[in-house]
């Protein structure tokens, strides 16, 4: 699965600015879905496929501050082909979940080597995660994770397996090797968009390297192969003619192509037409290789087993429903359902009525046709909101961040989980996973995380941190606990790491951090809270904040 590579950017689906020849290739010879669906954004597709449920069941209803982070009683396909006796392995973006028990080790993976947050702002030699160990890199990243996942393979050839390879391409940060950049500023695009298509063009060549070593290995027979996307494309670039982008409910915010190779039972290419979503993934997975669905499992969706082999005569029309994940899962937030001929819309921010599509006659969505058909209308936002009270109705309470586990024995603790007020601010405004607190001008203010911890026992604490020279000598306290440690804060580095940026990047840069020790703490069993005040502010503000490291010593 790739990272906002939206339903246009493949040559096969007629863009006039890249070529996708070995995807295009896969595709044509394989079984591809015409119209499949996941949700607008990445944790809440990540959440939906790795469940088989709908993310808003699953807990999941953002991309950032805790809203990514899956349920951790959601049981995932790695944890039921695991107990079925399959080794599984992770490699790339995560996004449903920072620290065990929600991370990827937490929901059933054996193997992991990605980053469990959102997104990464370098793509050269970077620091990944390994198995809950910090793990740097050389080279280009979607090389690095295609040669993990291959080696994951490799390893477990004369076993089951399943291999998750999720890249982070063609997400920004705009950084790309040359070779790849260059051709595609040639054709007239902008740096943006040449940057983006020359990600594509990078994927598709891992993808060759994929498919080469499962023919090596003489897998490819027997290993169920797929490809797809986690939402439409983050820019207004070539969409295929659809209405929307990445974040919206409408079309192009929501259709991607799913690819579905299984030699073994389906000899020949074929299109599938009625519609599929992520949620049917999981089931069908388990269908095709007789894996027992546990009793209490309920998913959301169904096995496409006889529409990817040619069953479908009686198969059903079906309504898929939507909701952003850019507000609380109410009313008050855009959403929206799907059958095979109508798509109907809801985005109260956009106008106080709702709208309502024939995509068979209209798929680019010109035409609302709400007021010509008040009643299907009216059918419809019934079936919706009943829905949105079936999915919401374990409410969406803030994840409490878990220590002392012997799976994860050092956790950090980023600001966009904790509780704080102004005049503390993130940096870069919008608090996504890079960001940091900033503004720290006032000794009233408090950085405070809700904890549970796993083990009692005794932790070391850090505190990371840039100071500039002028505002060094802060006395900062953590308090966790019964338990209190001081520390004075030294100035450090202001410096920003370089990176081959070819745009100014959205996102906050790769920073230079230093780290102090607050000392031992001894830390029972249950939930506690963790409180950074400043004592003393000798400069214009205490310190950049961006994160607390806690290391159980004695899980």
């Amino acid at each position: 699965m790739t990272d906002d590579q939206g339903y246009g950017d493949f040559s096969l689906h007629g863009n006039p600015h890249l070529e996708t020849p070995v995807f295009d290739r896969l595709a044509r010879g394989s079984v591809q879905f015409e119209r499949f669906f996941v949700s607008p954004s990445c944790a809440p597709t990540r959440a939906a496929l790795l469940t088989g449920r709908y993310h808003s069941r699953a807990g999941v209803w953002g991309v950032t501050k805790g809203k990514e982070y899956m349920r951790p009683e959601e049981v995932t396909f790695a944890e039921i082909f695991r107990a079925a006796g399959y080794r599984t392995g992770m490699f790339g973006k995560w996004h449903n979940g920072e620290t065990f028990p929600h991370d990827a080790r937490g929901q059933g993976f054996d193997e992991f080597v990605g980053f469990p947050f959102g997104h990464l702002n370098n793509y050269f030699d970077a620091e990944l995660d390994a198995n809950g160990a910090p793990y740097r890199t050389q080279g280009f990243v979607t090389d690095v994770r295609t040669d993990e996942a291959m080696r994951f393979i490799e390893r477990n050839r004369e076993q089951p397996f399943v291999c998750y390879l999720a890249l982070n391409a063609p997400h920004e940060p705009m950084q790309v090797p040359e070779k790849y950049f260059a051709p595609m500023k040639a054709r007239g695009l902008d740096d943006f968009t040449a940057a983006i298509y020359a990600l594509c063009a990078k994927i598709d060549d891992n993808l060759a390297r994929l498919l080469a070593a499962l023919d090596r290995l003489k897998l490819a027979d027997d290993t169920i192969l797929l490809f797809l996307t986690d939402n439409g494309p983050q820019t207004d670039r070539f969409n295929a003619g659809m209405r929307g982008r990445k974040g919206t409910v409408h079309e192009g915010g929501t259709r991607v192509p799913l690819v579905v190779r299984y030699p073994r039972r389906v000899a020949g290419p074929r299109i599938v037409k009625p519609i599929a979503a992520h949620i049917d993934v999981v089931p069908t997975l388990l269908e095709w290789c007789g894996v027992r669905t546990p009793a209490e499992l309920r998913f959301d969706g169904r096995s496409l087993v006889p529409l990817i082999e040619g069953r479908d005569a009686a198969w059903p029309d079906r309504t898929l429903f939507v909701i952003s994940a850019q507000g609380a899962p109410t009313l008050e937030t855009a959403g929206g359902l799907r059958t095979q001929r109508f798509r109907w819309v809801h985005e109260p921010k956009v106008s106080a009525q709702d709208q309502l599509y024939d995509m068979v006659a209209d798929p680019a969505q010109r035409h609302d046709i709400a007021a010509q058909q008040p009643e299907l209308a009216a059918k419809f936002r019934a079936e919706y909101e009943a829905w949105l009270l079936d999915v919401a109705q374990k409410g969406f309470a803030a994840p409490v961040t878990e220590v002392g586990h012997r799976e994860q024995r050092i956790v950090s603790l980023h600001p966009q989980l904790a509780r704080f007020a102004e005049p503390l601010r993130f940096w870069g405004k919008s608090g996504y996973v890079h960001d940091f607190l900033t503004n720290w001008t006032s000794l009233d203010s408090a950085v405070t995380w809700d904890l549970r911890v796993e083990a009692a026992g005794n932790s070391a604490l850090e505190l990371v941190y840039r100071c500039p020279e002028a505002d060094a000598g802060a006395t900062v306290r953590v308090m966790i606990g019964a338990e209190q440690r001081e520390t004075t804060i030294s100035g450090t580095s202001m410096a920003a790491v370089p990176t081959a940026d070819r745009i100014k990047p959205k996102d906050v840069p790769p920073m230079e951090w230093s780290a102090v020790s607050f000392g031992r703490v001894t830390l029972p069993a249950g939930a506690t809270t963790l409180t950074l005040r400043a004592l003393t502010k000798p400069g214009a503000q205490v310190l950049e904040l961006k994160a607390v490291r806690v290391t159980a010593l004695q899980p």
